[in-house]
């Protein structure tokens, strides 16, 4: 027998139209479609403020945004194609707007003379070398050698001498920034992290007792129960036509 009622063509979402914002769903869409649609510009204005309300429902992360419901307005004229005719509070935007991307972020591409040190050095040191006061400069030229000093060792894990740091001052200065030769700096060490290798240390110690403990736990109780299954053996043995027990 041959069917007659067949049912319609299937609907599949690759024969929909493009959802322009996917996070809102297709029944925004369709919805968004159907205010464009209407007749009078009252009707829009008041459907299109439901379909506010319920974009801000869909998507509350919105909320903490800054000028959410500006940002809800630009999303139903983007879903609407830019065609809804509404009295918007905010201004429409524009579909060039949309596209525009921004501009590729600039990179500094200076050399660095000493990498260990940083720009941050250098930059430090041309603001030094613009003081005039004596005794602040000083004092300015003397904190920039203890923090070279400070990122020398972390760089390079290990100790440096104080007349290598005013050194490396003199030539960044370009000979201009200069400390007395017997002047101290700051003492700084390297230092491995102690409480992590303690916190290893202790683990393993952990770890071995309680290998040992289990050893002999574990030996005690294999030497307990061997009595007790000789014990159930015997007893099987002696009643070997008695009544079976339930």
């Amino acid at each position: 027998m041959a069917l007659t009622n067949l049912p319609g063509p299937f609907d599949y979402n690759s024969t929909r139209n493009k959802l322009l914002l996917t996070e809102y769903g297709r029944n925004v869409q369709n919805m968004v479609k159907y205010i464009v649609a209407l007749p009078t510009k009252e009707e829009r204005n008041k459907y299109a403020q439901v379909v506010i309300d319920l974009m801000g429902f869909l998507n509350p992360h919105l909320r903490d945004v800054a000028d959410f419901k500006h940002k809800l307005w630009d999303h139903l004229h983007i879903i609407s194609d830019f065609q809804l005719d509404v009295d918007s509070p905010y201004p429409k935007p524009s579909p060039e707007a949309i596209h525009l991307k921004p501009e590729p972020l600039k990179y500094p591409h200076q050399r660095i003379k000493y990498k260990h040190y940083g720009k941050t050095i250098e930059m430090m040191i041309e603001k030094a070398k613009a003081i005039e006061e004596p005794d602040r400069k000083r004092h300015m030229v003397q904190a920039i050698a203890n923090f070279m000093k400070m990122a020398y060792v972390q760089w390079n894990k290990d100790s440096v001498a104080d007349e290598t740091i005013l050194s490396d001052l003199y030539a960044l200065s370009g000979g201009t920034l200069k400390l007395e030769e017997n002047i101290n700096l700051n003492r700084v060490e390297f230092r491995t992290n102690t409480y992590n290798n303690s916190q290893n240390n202790n683990n393993r110690g952990r770890t071995q007792n309680n290998r040992g403990g289990s050893g002999g736990g574990g030996g005690g109780r294999t030497n307990n129960n061997n009595p007790r299954n000789n014990n159930n053996q015997n007893n099987r043995n002696r009643n070997p036509g008695g009544a079976k027990k339930y």
